[in-house]
């Protein structure tokens, strides 16, 4: 396709490294300001901003060519469009703007991070479908019997899921799942409790 969205993005580029290379246009969402501007400032080399190169290094190196990292990168660069605020509890989750519906919409650990219950994350996929052309496809990563998550002592809870209810969200936002997949988690880790992660493909 030509247009992808990241709802979620977090401050993180590692989701979209691969999906450059595919797409001609990239916006990226998120809810949080921090967020938002620790993505631009290295979208615009601001000094201070992460260094992503080991990551990217190795991305390039799955695809066949680690010593394409400063190209990747640049690429990168030029295809993200924009950076917006969304919240994925609205109809609208870019609400005042309207995006045009784009090819693919690529969320990765956000859902479960942003909603409450069961009932809110059914909608936040209802919502993020608005996101999408007819036809177009979900890329979605979350993870399994997570309940809550660390980070710089800060507890957040997390929406404990189970694959099938993942699947049958997405089915019940309108979409067809093509691909659904599930890898344990190889180490436990006190900073979360998930047991796993389930990469899903669905198409609209």
């Amino acid at each position: 396709g030509k247009t992808l969205i990241d709802v979620g993005c977090g401050p993180t580029i590692y989701q979209l490294l691969s999906a450059c290379e595919r797409f001609q246009e990239i916006t990226a969402l998120d809810y949080t300001d921090q967020n938002r501007r620790e993505l631009e400032k290295w979208l615009k080399k601001e000094a201070g901003a992460f260094d992503w190169r080991p990551v990217v290094e190795y991305v390039c190196e799955l695809e066949g060519g680690r010593e394409k990292w400063a190209e990747k990168e640049e690429k990168l660069r030029k295809k993200v469009k924009q950076v917006l605020k969304c919240d994925v509890t609205k109809a609208n989750p870019t609400d005042p703007v309207s995006l045009p519906p784009a090819d693919c919409v690529v969320s990765a650990l956000c859902l479960e991070a942003a909603c409450k219950d069961l009932p809110t994350f059914r909608s936040a996929l209802r919502n993020m479908g608005t996101l999408l052309k007819p036809g177009g496809h979900l890329v979605m990563v979350t993870v399994l019997r997570e309940t809550y998550y660390a980070f710089n002592n800060q507890v957040f809870s997390c929406l404990r899921l189970e694959k099938s209810m993942v699947e049958e969200a997405v089915e019940g936002a309108g979409f067809n799942v093509t691909f659904s997949e599930v890898q344990p988690c190889p180490f436990s880790d006190i900073r979360a409790d998930y047991e796993a992660v389930l990469s899903l493909v669905a198409r609209r």
